[in-house]
């Protein structure tokens, strides 16, 4: 089978589900008792992974077409992911979507389903109204924050494509950034800044900080880096998931290098020294305290020492802590003998396995 035979297939496929969406859409404007829970299922419709079946319709397998592997994105190939791109190619299909969404507007989830759907479609339309240009504008910015904290919530990656482009094919990208009034250029630029590290993109600070624009209000909070630092020290505030705040806290690293202000750098240090000590108000765990330790030291080399004698001082203050830390203490001490024995064992014993040479 052929390119030309599968294309109209797929493009079928992809209609049926643009009707399906629509009819869903029309249903929850005409069941306002209905409205949220229609939404909500939509939601989970439209961010479902393709099964084997769809994706054979979707995708060919055959030579000279696109498969599975040829995409890095397609390991995790989701629904909103090939309607994004099927409204670039057919925008008549996504008109309807458009305006029952625009009549839904003021919904939970309408952002949402708009985000997912129509990122690409945003950057690559002319829309001439500059009020529905700031609408969409604002839509997108923020039901990706929504769906971004539905994949911190669950420690998933599901809307890492969403960011991947917004990032990538948006923010690095001043002809498609520029398409957007300069507000909502700022919001999307400090969205990007709190998820960046979530979904593996530390190591683009530098070319994202080299592209970000200068903003009316840089006097006030400083350059890119101060920005993109105070950012990701209020979203460290917010995490509750504890592996998703130890992944952030363990890929603090790229932050390492950047010319902050003084502010800047004292509300990342607090920010951090507030993870580092039990009780309230964060309560953090053990592993969270030793993480926060470990990205204070490393960010902030200067003063390492001196910090950790001062924590010590204060922790002798709770005797109540006193019991948990010498047993932490004894075990981490055990763990590190019993670790040094082993590595010397294996190695007199690779030194004995070696012949001898003549």
């Amino acid at each position: 089978m052929t390119r030309a035979s599968t294309a109209p297939r797929s493009s079928a496929y992809l209609s049926a589900l643009s009707q399906e969406i629509e009819k869903k859409l029309q249903r929850a404007l005409d069941s306002p008792s209905q409205r949220r829970n229609l939404l909500q299922e939509l939601l989970a419709d439209v961010a479902l992974e393709v099964d084997d079946r769809a994706r054979d319709i979707i995708l060919s397998r055959e030579e000279d077409a696109i498969s599975p592997g040829d995409d890095s994105l397609l390991g995790q190939l989701c629904f909103y992911d090939v309607l994004a791109d099927y409204y670039i190619q057919a925008p008549e299909s996504g008109k309807p979507i458009l305006d029952l969404i625009d009549q839904l507007w003021s919904q939970l989830f309408a952002s949402h389903i708009f985000s997912l759907l129509f990122h690409k479609w945003l950057f690559e339309v002319q829309l001439d109204k500059h009020e529905v240009l700031l609408r969409y504008s604002s839509a997108l910015v923020q039901g990706a924050t929504n769906v971004f904290w539905i994949d911190i919530q669950t420690n998933t990656r599901r809307f890492r494509s969403l960011f991947c482009y917004l990032l990538e094919e948006v923010s690095l990208e001043p002809a498609r950034l520029n398409k957007i009034p300069v507000q909502a250029q700022r919001d999307l630029y400090l969205l990007l800044s709190r998820f960046m590290i979530f979904y593996n993109s530390g190591d683009k600070v530098d070319a994202f900080l080299s592209h970000c624009p200068t903003f009316p209000n840089a006097f006030l909070i400083g350059g890119p880096a101060d920005f993109i630092v105070t950012e990701l020290a209020d979203q460290l505030q917010k995490l509750k998931v504890e592996p998703v705040l130890l992944h952030y806290l363990s890929n603090l690293r790229f932050l390492r290098g950047l010319e902050l202000r003084m502010a800047t750098s004292t509300r990342l240090k607090t920010c951090l020294y507030s993870f580092t000590s039990p009780g309230g108000p964060m309560y953090p765990t053990r592993v969270v305290r030793h993480a926060a330790w470990d990205a204070l030291d490393l960010l902030f080399p200067v003063g390492r020492y001196p910090r950790h004698i001062i924590s010590l001082f204060f922790r002798l203050l709770y005797p109540w802590y006193w019991p948990s830390s010498c047993w932490n203490f004894i075990v981490s001490c055990i763990k590190a003998v019993l670790c040094s024995l082993l590595a010397y064992i294996f190695s007199r014993w690779e030194r004995l396995r070696r012949p001898k040479r003549t």
